[in-house]
C-alpha cells in the first residue's frame, strides 16, 4: 500500500497528550499531513496539537465516528491512517503492508481493560454480517486504502465505527487484515468512567451494525426503528414497512408524487400501515387512526429530536408508552442516530393504537379529522418550518439539540 497522504486523529480532552502523538506521527510519516479532529475538547487539545504541526478541525462535541469523517473529508485523494490521540508505538508497518483494503493494528500486549464483553459482541456482530474473526474489532489504528475509502467513509458514529467500518469493507469485496505491532495508550480501567466508556462502545457497536442512513447534514447514522419493533412487537410490521421505505426509497416525496409515481415503498406505506392498523385494531376507524398517526408524526422527523418530543408530549396525554422514546432522545438529539420512517412511523402507529383504546365514538372521529387536517397541511405546507416560526414551539423544538 501507497505510504498515507493524511494521518487522521479523533480527539477529546487530550491536551496531555496530543503534542507527543503528533510529534511522533510526524517523524514516523513525513510526507503526510496529519490532522487533529478535536471534538469538542474543553481543554488546550487543540492548541497543543497545532503547537506540535497538525492540522486541526475544531468541531462540536459530535463523537469518534463523525470526527474521524470529518478529518476525513477535508485531507488529500489517497490512502488514510487512522490513529487514536494516546497511542504510543510505531505505526510504519500499517502502511508497508500490500493490502489494498483495510489494515488493522492488533496490540501484542493487553493491558488494563475491562472484561472484554463490548470486545466480544464487536467480534461477534462483525462474524455474523461478514464471517470474519477479527481479534482486535475495536483497534483505531487502521490504514484506509484509496479503494477502501468511498466504500467506508462517512464512518458510523461514535465509538462503533471501527466495526461498522469492517463490515462495509467486506461487504465492498476489500480484504480486511490484521498486523501484530507493539504499541500502547491509556487502558481503560474497571472503575466506574472504565465501565461506562465500554458501556457506550458496546451500544454504538450495536447501533452502528443495523441499518444506516445520511441525515439532513450528510451524517451517516444508525436508524433505530427495528428498536421500536423489538420493544413494542404491536407496530413491528409498521416499523418493517418503514424500514423497507428508508433503504429502497426513491426521490418522491408527499402521497401526491407518490401516487403519481405507482410502484414505490411510499405506495407499500400508504397501503400497508392502514392494512396493519385494520388487522390490530379490526376498525375502519382503528385504521385510519393508526395511518393518521403515523404519517403525521414521519412529516415531523426532519430535525433531531422533533418528532420524539412530539410523541412524549401526545404519549403523555394518552399514557402511551414512553420508555424508549426517553431512551432514544438524547442519541437522536445529538445526531448519533436517527429515527428514520421506520421509528417515525412505528411511533406514531402506537399514539393511533393507543387513540383508539382511548376514544370512541365521536370523539374518535374528531380525533380522525384533526389528523387528516394535519396530514393535509403538511402536504402543502412544511409542518417544521411553521414550527419554526412560532413562539413558545420554536423553543421546545430547539431544546437539547447541538449548535
Amino acid at each position: 500500500m501507497a505510504e498515507p497522504v493524511a494521518v487522521v486523529v479523533a480527539a477529546r480532552d487530550e491536551g496531555e497528550r496530543i503534542a507527543a502523538t503528533v510529534v511522533a506521527l510526524r517523524a514516523q510519516f513525513p510526507g503526510a499531513e496529519v490532522i487533529v479532529a478535536d471534538d469538542g475538547s474543553r481543554d488546550g487539545t487543540a492548541a497543543a496539537a497545532e503547537r506540535a504541526g497538525a492540522v486541526v478541525l475544531r468541531l462540536p462535541r459530535r463523537g469518534k465516528g463523525q470526527a474521524l469523517s470529518a478529518a476525513e473529508r477535508a485531507a488529500a485523494p489517497g490512502p488514510l491512517l487512522l490513529c487514536d490521540a494516546d497511542l504510543e508505538g510505531d505505526l510504519r508497518p500499517l502502511a508497508e503492508d500490500p493490502t489494498d483494503g483495510i489494515v488493522v493494528a492488533l496490540f501484542t500486549e493487553r493491558v488494563g481493560g475491562g472484561f472484554g464483553i463490548a470486545k466480544g459482541v464487536a467480534q461477534a456482530i462483525i462474524h455474523l454480517r461478514t464471517g470474519l474473526e477479527p481479534e482486535e474489532p475495536l483497534s483505531g489504528q487502521r490504514v484506509v486504502s484509496a479503494r477502501a475509502r468511498p466504500a467506508v467513509f462517512p464512518l458510523a458514529p461514535g465509538f462503533g465505527c471501527e466495526t461498522r467500518m469492517t463490515i462495509d469493507a467486506a461487504a465492498a469485496g476489500l480484504p480486511v487484515v490484521e498486523v501484530p505491532l507493539t504499541l500502547s495508550h491509556r487502558p481503560t480501567a474497571r472503575d466506574a468512567a472504565g465501565f461506562l466508556h465500554r458501556g457506550r462502545q458496546l451500544v454504538d457497536a450495536l447501533l452502528a451494525a443495523g441499518p444506516l442512513a445520511l441525515n439532513h447534514r450528510g451524517l451517516r447514522l444508525p436508524l433505530v426503528g427495528w428498536t421500536l419493533a423489538v420493544a413494542h412487537p404491536s407496530v413491528a410490521a409498521v416499523a418493517a414497512i418503514g424500514i423497507a421505505d428508508d433503504l429502497w426509497s426513491g426521490p418522491e416525496r408527499g402521497i401526491r408524487a407518490h401516487v403519481r409515481a405507482g410502484r414505490t415503498t411510499g405506495m407499500l406505506k400508504l397501503l400497508g400501515i392502514p392494512l396493519a392498523g385494520l388487522a390490530a385494531t379490526r376498525s375502519v376507524s382503528g385504521a385510519l387512526l393508526v395511518a393518521l398517526s403515523a404519517n403525521a408524526l414521519n412529516q415531523l422527523d426532519t430535525k433531531p429530536g422533533r418528532a420524539l418530543k412530539a410523541y412524549l408530549v401526545a404519549a403523555t396525554a394518552l399514557r402511551a408508552p414512553r420508555g424508549i422514546a426517553v431512551l432514544l432522545l438524547p442519541y437522536d438529539l445529538d445526531e448519533m442516530a436517527m429515527l428514520g420512517d421506520g421509528g417515525a412511523n412505528a411511533l406514531g402507529a402506537l399514539l393511533g393504537l393507543n387513540s383508539v383504546r382511548r376514544l370512541t365514538g365521536r370523539g374518535r372521529w374528531l380525533a380522525i379529522a384533526a389528523l387528516a387536517g394535519l396530514n393535509f397541511l403538511g402536504e402543502r405546507r412544511s409542518l417544521g418550518k411553521l414550527i419554526e416560526r412560532t413562539p413558545g414551539l420554536a423553543q421546545l423544538d430547539a431544546w437539547g439539540r447541538p449548535a
